[in-house]
């Protein structure tokens, strides 16, 4: 059943839509845009179909929303995208590790 539709790389894809190929086949793995496996099991996306989806512009915004980043407007300023608070130590007492432990 050829129907002489060319199949894209997720890269190929990616570049269409302005996003990471990532992306991409992550919307795969959710559905979101049909992908056929290689036999070598590598996706491929019909052209036509990545074609229509990027002349549904209501679509292809909804797709690229959930691809960007949280907002960082309520992030405090000293944390970080990868920032996590420090480890919790008792005031005034202090458990040596074995490293530091006297041994005489």
């Amino acid at each position: 059943m050829d129907t002489g539709d060319r199949l894209l790389t997720p890269g190929e894809v990616a570049a269409l839509f302005r996003v990471d190929p990532k992306t991409v086949t992550r919307w795969a793995a959710a559905g979101r845009i049909g992908s056929i496996r290689t036999p070598g099991g590598h996706r491929r996306f019909r052209e036509s179909e990545v074609r229509a989806l990027l002349e549904g512009e209501g679509e292809l915004d909804e797709l690229r929303e959930e691809q960007q980043p949280p907002s960082t407007a309520n992030r405090p300023r000293n944390e970080g995208p990868g920032a996590h608070p420090g480890p919790t130590r008792s005031a005034g007492h202090h458990t040596p590790s074995p490293g530091n432990v006297n041994m005489r």
